[in-house]
């Protein structure tokens, strides 16, 4: 079958976080874009769904904030944990010097419906649904588009740039050859949900105990429940009893009681496997990395999708107008990996010394953990919550957006 031959002056692979939004501010800024997906819908669950205070500023920099708290979520203004017997006040983002002193939990599909809805606002914003970007067309060294397949048969996108934002097992950075760097991550998570009932507690919540880690995010009328497991142990949990399981988040949160009997199976619970890594390089000509694809980010913090935003926000500043002109090269390409490159070390060098100083050792330690004398602070000492609310809430070097409304970009 001939393929079907499309074009257009930028063409993103993946209709997630990154390239939504993307997407969305370059058509609002007047480029002609083509996002593709290759799933009929955006209804997947146990996504990142934590938008936090960066992400709330730029929708709120867009004029857009009111319709997007219309969208189903739930505010968390505080993180609090147990270390063993120890209720630890980790982060309070009430005092941040932002208007948003809150994360947004929201269902990740709601916020893409959300982005999708306004890019569609514009003549220039295209998204093709169940088409999935297979391979990237070539001349001399250049990127010049890429190949999809859909529904309707093979698709060809002619395009003067092309943005690979299909996530971390990214189809397109693999066909380019960019060099991936593996940091690695010591454990995996088991994601489930439990009933939520009126008089439970309201704010985010975490328990650390020996050999176990359990995240509790409150979704309204349900628990999140992310289960911390050792790197690969999932096959070998997965033989056992899923009464077993049940009884591990008991023994964790006890005020549970027989909603942890709501866990029929192992179908119940999904598995995601954990990753960190990044590209040495983000571009080639006429290709950009961006998002999960650029950066595979541990959910520690829930950082994953903000930095995914913040890497849209900053392409779109950095190439709006060199894509309408069509004057794009290979040094605005790797000016974007230098604006993005240094957040993203910083957090995942945070997230490494987490990982790898405190969740490898109580996944492997027999005794009891306790708080060390640092998190006991947080609670003798309230305003230092604050600091890990800056860093897990506005992150390093947050974005603004710098593009505006181009003159007959609406339909």
């Amino acid at each position: 079958m001939d393929a079907t031959r499309l074009a257009t002056q930028c063409c993103i692979a993946g209709g997630g976080p990154s390239g939504l939004m993307l997407g969305f501010l370059l058509a609002r800024a007047g480029v002609d874009v083509i996002v593709l997906e290759k799933h009929g819908d955006f209804l997947r669950d146990f996504r990142g769904d934590t938008i936090h205070p960066s992400t709330l500023a730029l929708i709120g920099e867009l004029g857009l904030i009111d319709d997007f708290l219309k969208q189903p979520h739930r505010k968390v203004d505080r993180l609090t944990g147990l270390v063993g017997d120890a209720q630890i006040k980790v982060a309070d983002f009430t005092g941040l010097r932002t208007p948003y002193k809150f994360i947004v939990l929201m269902p990740q599909w709601d916020f893409l419906n959300f982005l999708s809805r306004h890019g569609q606002r514009y003549a220039g914003f295209r998204l093709m649904m169940k088409t999935e970007a297979t391979e990237l067309l070539e001349r001399d060294g250049q990127v010049i588009g890429l190949g999809a397949v859909s529904e309707l048969g093979p698709i060809e996108v002619r395009a003067d740039l092309v943005v690979a934002a299909d996530g971390r097992h990214s189809t397109l950075r693999e066909r380019a050859g960019l060099t991936v760097i593996d940091l690695g991550a010591p454990m995996d998570v088991l994601w489930t949900r439990i009933s939520r009932q009126p008089d439970d507690r309201a704010d985010a919540f975490g328990h650390i105990e020996a050999g176990r880690v359990l995240v509790m995010l409150d979704r309204g009328e349900y628990w999140q429940c992310a289960f911390v497991i050792p790197k690969g142990s999932a096959t070998e949990l997965r033989k056992k009893p899923i009464d077993e399981f049940c009884r591990m988040l008991l023994d964790l949160s006890p005020w549970l009681g027989a909603r942890v009997n709501e866990i029929k199976s192992w179908d119940d619970v999904k598995l995601l496997t954990v990753a960190v890594d990044r590209l040495s390089q983000w571009w080639r000509p006429g290709l950009l990395c961006i998002g999960d694809a650029a950066h595979a980010m541990s959910p520690i913090g829930g950082v994953g999708i903000n930095l995914a935003v913040q890497d849209a926000v900053a392409a779109a500043n950095i190439l709006a107008d060199r894509l309408r002109a069509g004057q794009v090269t290979s040094d605005h390409l790797a000016r974007v990996q230098a604006r993005r490159e240094w957040p993203t070390r910083v957090t995942q060098q945070i997230q490494l010394i987490i990982q790898n100083r405190i969740i490898r050792r109580v996944l492997t330690d027999a005794q009891r953990p306790k708080a060390p004398r640092l998190a006991k602070l947080l609670n003798w000492i309230p305003i230092l919550q604050r600091i890990p609310a800056r860093v897990i809430g506005i992150g390093v070097r947050p974005e603004h957006i710098q593009t505006g409304e181009a003159h007959g970009a609406l339909r």
